[in-house]
């Protein structure tokens, strides 16, 4: 006769409810970072786009020796490629795809498509990750200090926030962006967009820190003769971790869209540098006779703001899960 567990359903495997018991119970315990390699492994998505954010970060990083390799410079012109006598337009199908021009070439100018493509991955994901380290370092340090010390430094920083997020950023931005010439322009673009972000995020580390300043282990250091900075950078910071990290996942790719926002709207990244904005620009007025020059800058700036986002969104439902129920 067969004796069967108490609580236990009956034709079950024997030993497979406290297996299934302890992989249950081991999963709060487990860190943050484990949580988010056991999403990514789960979710098929969310790898992919890993793969893709991995893929566009490593070609911004090689794009001087990933370019070479096509054989031609992004200030090349080559002008056996277009034909004169069409108003410049590129030779062959598909926007001259060849072997020589894996990607096709610019009308009227030759110049190669996969060698801008390349420096442009380049010039725009530095200015979003110079300018997305800005606005995450400026806004933990303001959020934090705002919720620990509260009273007048709140106070102070809470206006500052108010004030900043109440002016037309992208208005201001082009007016700025137009007025300044004789800048480096990759670094005046960094700084302007940096300081129009930071509030976002000082507003949700303050939240947080409001919410730690008061547990207990705080507490029992404040009383264990713990000064402000260390309850700061050994307590509340690690608290605070797991939402920045997924704010800042999340970040990135509105960053990478409005720089190619401004570099459309002409006041960005000014030519010969590529970007992927500008080339969009540039290429509204061949839509018609050569479409693949707007295609090409186009679905890489589409597959790297979709893989950000992706993975943002995974991180965030990982690390601040009640950030992403709300």
């Amino acid at each position: 006769m067969t004796t069967t567990t108490p609580g236990a359903t009956p034709g079950a495997t024997p030993g497979a409810a406290p297996a299934a018991a302890n992989r249950s119970a081991a999963a709060p315990g487990s860190s943050p970072w484990q949580l988010a390699r056991r999403e990514l492994r789960r979710r098929p998505a969310v790898r992919v786009s890993l793969w893709i954010v991995l893929l566009f970060v490593l070609m911004a990083a090689g794009a001087p020796w990933l370019g070479a390799l096509g054989g031609w410079s992004p200030h090349e012109f080559d002008k056996s490629a277009v034909d004169p006598y069409l108003g410049g337009q590129p030779l062959g199908a598909l926007g001259g795809i060849s072997p020589e021009h894996w990607l096709g070439v610019e009308p009227v100018t030759g110049r190669d498509l996969y060698a801008r493509v390349v420096h442009g991955a380049q010039v725009s994901l530095l200015i979003a990750f110079a300018a997305t380290a800005i606005v995450v370092l400026a806004g933990t340090a303001a959020g934090i200090a705002a919720g620990y010390f509260g009273g007048r430094t709140d106070t102070v920083l809470s206006r500052l926030m108010d004030l900043t997020m109440s002016f037309p950023s992208l208005i201001f931005m082009i007016a700025l962006l137009s007025v300044a010439k004789d800048v480096n322009r990759i670094v005046l673009m960094t700084a302007v967009i940096g300081i129009f972000g930071w509030p976002g995020i000082a507003r949700v580390v303050r939240g947080q820190t409001l919410s730690l300043k008061h547990r207990e282990y705080v507490d029992a250091a404040r009383v264990g003769g713990a000064g402000p900075w260390r309850i700061l950078t050994r307590e509340i910071l690690p608290g605070v971790a797991g939402p920045v990290i997924a704010y800042t996942t999340l970040l990135i790719p509105g960053m990478i869209s409005t720089e190619a926002a401004l570099s459309y709207l002409g006041v960005g990244v000014r030519p010969p540098t590529p970007s992927w904005g500008q080339m969009i620009a540039e290429s509204v007025a061949y839509y018609e006779t050569d479409p693949m020059y707007f295609v090409i800058p186009s679905v890489f700036l589409f597959l790297a703001v979709l893989a950000f986002t992706l993975l943002g969104d995974a991180l965030r439902d990982i690390l601040d899960p009640r950030g992403g129920r709300t």
